[in-house]
């Protein structure tokens, strides 16, 4: 067995491709080897900013020698076609295999050197590479991410011969851009120490880990505390290959700045992380990472970044200064000169749009219709102010600051500032009622507004993030505990999801469904809870989790197989006529039928109650009473008596059953 390593050295590969270009180089490779009949015991990819590396440990030295078998013409067939598969294969008649009436030439097949698959896999992974963007260079018509400097290329210590597009392949690879050398290597080990020696880490986890660790130790030996930053983090460990953490500092001016653009300008422009004073708030000082050792230290880079940093910050001043002297209601005029969508009209329309939404929404979830119609009519006027001209991720926020310096007071300042919240499965859901109905509004606006132009996710795509917008409608109602259900407000809507309600509500249903199935639901467990039409997400959740601990109990595993056989028994009733409808009285006998009728009684009012107060693990508990009288009823009694009106009465029984269970759930959509 022997051992593959395969380096793909390029000008600078963008941060954000890193990762996935080391999953499909892996998985590339993988797959070739695995066609060409190779067994492996082990595949690594690493990625960086100039170098994608694949190693493949325990790789034969050769494919395994096989015999291929191939079907020929029948026995019967003419000779001109017997003659053209000999021609075929290369096999004499007398060679061939008479089997089922045909025939069959076994063609033994020599195992090709595992050298010679790697000289023919490589180009084909290389040119068939599925990078988001490529592009070409020179004259030929090679396209890769950056223009390709070289391949390492070495199986079992020897180099692999091959050329692609005047890249030829070979044994050499250099460190890092300006303190590494270039070297030789013929395995993995070498490889990895001589990068190791000549500045360069390969492995982008241990590059995250050195940045993480050490701007830990520089913020915490000058008293602060690092503003984490996953994003960030592995942005930076995919731009650096030796990464230098440095300590900086900014004038302490900026810090009357809101805070948003200051860690915006930092991580947006500059990739830095900004740090915290012991008193929560950002203090003058930031993390940079240099790419370079350098004798002073990194003091002069640290400075030179303080400076950019200054200057950046120094033009969002400006542009913060310059929008507060306009009103955000002035603004508003501005807001028609911004299209929304071609078909869905102007920001100053899609604004209007939600101020009448926000003031419907308002009863709906407590919050004042006034306060919230004048935030929903200013939510979007920073969308012409300078500072989100220049940091368009501040939308939102900006307007929250910009309403608060007028004196707009805190409801409605706090809903301009928070209506596009939650943004992520990570961002906390809005909890002030006029922040709610404004929240709900925009997102509102948005789905049925899009499905009602016919522009629906489809499969993975979804370019207006619907998905996203209607997750977060629905951890807004569930989270605030709220008494709303998602068509509830698709009706507020009106006219424009006139058009499409049941295709909004199936959506919204859909979204429900999938977010607690990653929650770990069931699907037939989920689909009985929807089938009651519920559409109170918190409602729905906890009428899941009641149903779910009372399946998981011995009582409701019993009591789902005596349901199910009632229902089983009634569609088969059902095919063969009509139902009974009258209602079941209390039979004279025998007892197990007059056992259960009287718990039917008993149990109604107690379901009742608890349904009503939304207590469904104590409606389960009430169902749970009916265990023991179904089993037994079904032990005991004939439900097809030959007198019909007993039958009758008895299906009239199981029919109220089957009505009880169903207030909680479809228990004919439970499996087992």
């Amino acid at each position: 067995m022997a051992e593959w390593l395969l380096e793909l050295f390029s000008e600078e590969i963008p941060a954000r491709m890193q990762a996935g270009a080391a999953r499909d180089l892996e998985r590339m490779a993988r797959d070739g080897l695995e066609k060409a009949g190779l067994a492996i015991d082990a595949i690594r990819t690493f990625a960086g900013p100039r170098r994608l590396t694949l190693v493949v440990d325990g790789l034969p030295l050769a494919q395994a020698d096989r015999e291929e078998e191939r079907k020929g013409p029948r026995v019967t067939a003419p000779e001109a076609a017997l003659a053209g598969f000999l021609r075929s294969t290369g096999l004499t008649r007398d060679q061939l295999i008479e089997r089922d009436g045909a025939f069959i030439a076994s063609i033994a097949q020599v195992g090709r050197p595992t050298a010679e698959l790697i000289a023919e896999l490589v180009p084909d992974i290389v040119r068939r590479f599925p990078w988001p963007k490529s592009m070409t260079w020179g004259s030929g018509p090679l396209r890769w991410v950056r223009p390709l400097h070289r391949i390492l290329c070495v199986f079992d210590g020897n180099v692999v011969p091959f050329e692609i597009d005047g890249v030829a392949s070979g044994d050499e690879s250099e460190g890092h851009r300006v303190m590494g050398r270039a070297f030789h290597a013929a395995a993995f080990a070498d490889y990895s120490e001589a990068l190791a020696r000549n500045f360069v880490m390969l492995d982008a986890t241990e590059r995250s880990a050195r940045i993480a660790s050490e701007a830990r130790a520089k913020a915490e030996s000058r008293g602060l505390t690092l503003v984490e930053d996953a994003g960030l983090l592995a942005e930076v460990a995919g731009m650096v290959e030796w990464p230098v953490v440095l300590l900086g500092d900014m004038d302490e001016q900026f810090l009357a700045l809101p805070p948003e653009i200051i860690r915006t300008t930092m991580r947006t422009h500059q990739r830095y992380f900004a740090l915290r004073a012991p008193s929560g708030e950002l203090a003058p000082h930031f993390i940079a990472v240099a790419n370079l050792v350098t004798p002073d230290g990194g003091a002069l880079i640290a400075k030179g970044n303080g400076r950019v940093l200054a200057a950046r910050l120094d033009d969002a001043r400006f542009f913060w200064d310059e929008d507060r002297k306009i009103a955000l209601e002035a603004r508003l005029p501005a807001l028609e000169g911004v299209v929304f969508h071609a078909k869905l009209g102007t920001m100053r329309q899609r604004a209007d749009r939600i101020e009448r939404l926000a003031r419907a929404i308002s009863p709906l979830v407590g919050a004042d219709p006034e306060l919230a119609a004048h935030a929903a009519r200013l939510a979007k006027a920073d969308l012409v102010s300078g500072v989100v001209g220049e940091f368009p991720e501040l939308q939102g926020v900006m307007g929250g600051y910009y309403a608060r310096a007028e004196g707009l007071g805190d409801p409605i300042a706090n809903a301009i500032g928070d209506h596009y919240r939650p943004q992520g499965p990570t961002d906390a859901a809005p909890t002030a009622p006029v922040t709610v109905a404004v929240a709900l509004a925009d997102k509102l606006d948005t789905i049925t507004g899009f499905f009602a132009i016919g522009e629906k996710p489809t499969g993975s795509r979804d370019p207006f993030a619907l998905r996203r917008a209607a997750l977060g409608v629905l951890r807004i109602l569930s989270e605030n505990d709220l008494r709303v259900g998602y068509r509830s407000l698709i009706v507020v809507a009106g006219s424009q999801a006139a058009r499409s309600v049941e295709g909004v509500a199936a959506f919204f249903a859909d979204r429900l469904k999938v977010s607690l199935r990653d929650r770990g639901a069931k699907a037939d467990v989920l689909e009985a809870v929807f089938a009651v039409g519920d559409d109170v997400p918190a409602r729905v959740t906890a009428r899941l989790d009641a149903l779910e601990a009372f399946l998981a109990s011995d009582d409701g595993a019993n009591l789902l197989a005596g349901c199910k056989r009632a229902i089983n028994i009634l569609t088969a009733e059902t095919k063969k006529g009509i139902l009974p409808s009258a209602p079941a009285a209390r039979p004279a006998g025998p007892p197990e039928e007059i056992v259960l009728f009287d718990a039917l009684e008993t149990m109604q009012p107690c379901l009742d109650a608890d349904l009503a107060a939304e207590d469904f693990a104590g409606a389960m508990s009430a169902l749970a009473a009916l265990r023991a009288p179904v089993d037994r009823f079904f032990e005991a009694v004939l439900v097809n008596s030959e007198i019909p009106a007993e039958r009758d009465n008895r299906l009239a029984l199981l029919m109220r059953v089957r009505a009880a269970m169903g207030r909680v759930a479809d228990f004919a959509l439970i499996q087992g």
